[in-house]
């Protein structure tokens, strides 16, 4: 199995067992080396004191001689004791060195660790959609908001006079509107009398058409005079001339309906784009007071009063108040054992002694590298190869001490368990 990079603090936690072992051996051998070690001390001691401050006469030497005997006794018990004491520290390291093997093969060598790693949060950018002067600045660096409170508020005279003029628009095309459809009604009311006097005209025109013929008849029998005819001749023409001039009334009418049709369209149209405007100049008056999209805290805050900002400026950041997460960027060949779900030990440099369980929720389509503003063009001459890294994201279950401690951006060190389950 290829070698992976350890972080010093996965080191000592994945050596805790093989500690344990190797403490409780050396427990019993300390003992035994105490021992040994005062043993040998009081016999060098001695032979030391006896040589140098108390110098014999040979006749007292030859008497010592025999008196020593128990001193040689006693260097040999030395002797024997620092060894059995080299015996069971090297012992006890064999066993140490075993357990630590031991626990590699079974945990370490599936542990995946890294110190790329840092706590997210979601931050929202306070920035306005309407540009002007800021008149109130409604919060402090650092405080907490609930979801609507005010954050700033940017003066809203201007914005106040252009939806007053935007409504007074609407009013005029809803009146303009009004005034078409009362004369679409005069117009169908006026078509309605077009067709009477046409219909009265044809009626008309029937029994004048009677009369000219009867006249006719008369005048070839000799009962009537051609003045009489001529007379019925020129009342049956005026009544032609009536019926024509009525259905072009008619007609008139009618057309001026259509016209009035195609008015109202516009007009319809002109009141919707009056109201469209209605609609922004009331968006932009309510633009005017920024509030807090959720939950959070208030930092970096940029907004001073009395400055003019423009759309786009960033006022203030705004910290959620919701869960955080991990973000670990861990080497691309750490990865070869990492699924969604495994277990995350966590350790924040700001609570050393504080360890944070986590799972991991996902692992990012492309590396970081992939994501950068400028990345990096390995189709040139000049091509390093270097290991990427991959953010991972994990979540936490985070203890109720750190709740409210816990701040984006705070280094942490990630380890993933990448044993198999089952």
């Amino acid at each position: 199995m290829a070698s992976r990079r350890r972080s010093p603090r996965a080191l000592v936690r994945g050596a805790d067992a093989a500690a344990s072992a190797l403490r409780r051996t050396l427990a019993a051998g300390l003992a035994v080396l105490l021992t040994g070690l005062g043993i040998a001390l009081e016999v060098n001691c001695t032979v030391r004191y006896s040589t140098n401050h108390h110098p014999l006469p040979q006749a007292g030497r030859d008497r010592a001689r025999k008196v020593d005997k128990p001193a040689v006794t006693t260097r040999k018990h030395a002797m024997a004791a620092n060894k059995i004491v080299r015996t069971v520290v090297l012992g006890a390291l064999a066993v140490g060195a075993v357990a630590f093997g031991l626990h590699w093969w079974q945990t370490g060598r599936w542990l995946e660790s890294t110190d790329n790693a840092y706590v997210r949060a979601d931050i929202a950018v306070i920035t306005p959609r309407v540009a002007g002067e800021i008149v109130e600045v409604a919060v402090r660096e650092n405080q907490l908001v609930k979801k609507g409170e005010v954050l700033v508020r940017i003066d809203p005279r201007d914005y106040q006079a252009r939806l007053a003029n935007a409504q007074a628009q609407v009013a005029q095309a809803e009146a303009a509107l009004l005034a078409n459809s009362r004369q679409q009604e005069m117009q169908v009311a006026m078509i309605d009398e077009a067709r009477a006097s046409l219909n009265a005209a044809e009626a008309d025109r029937v029994r004048v058409r009677k009369d000219y013929e009867r006249a006719s008849s008369l005048v070839k029998d000799g009962v009537a005079t051609q003045a009489r005819l001529d007379t019925a001749s020129a009342g049956y023409q005026s009544a032609q001339a009536t019926v024509t001039r009525g259905s072009a009334a008619l007609k008139a009418a009618r057309t001026q309906v259509g016209t009035l049709e195609a008015e109202r369209a516009r007009l319809e149209a002109q009141l919707q784009a009056a109201k469209a405007a209605e609609q922004l100049s009331a968006l932009d008056l309510e633009a005017t007071v920024l509030r807090a999209p959720g939950d959070g805290l208030v930092g970096n805050l940029a907004a001073k009063l009395g400055e003019r900002v423009s759309p786009g400026l960033r006022l203030l950041s705004l910290v959620a108040a919701g869960p955080v997460w991990v973000e670990a960027n861990f080497k691309e060949t750490q990865l070869t054992h990492v699924v969604v779900g495994q277990p995350v030990l966590v350790h924040v440099d700001a609570f050393p002694d504080t360890e944070i369980q986590g799972r991991v929720e996902s692992v990012a389509p492309a590396s970081g590298a992939e994501f950068a503003l400028l990345p990096a063009d390995n189709a040139t001459g000049n091509f390093t190869k270097i290991v990427q890294r991959v953010p991972v994201k994990v979540t936490l279950e985070v203890p109720a001490a750190l709740a409210d401690k816990l701040r984006s951006g705070m280094s942490v060190e990630a380890e993933i368990n990448t044993k198999p389950q089952g």
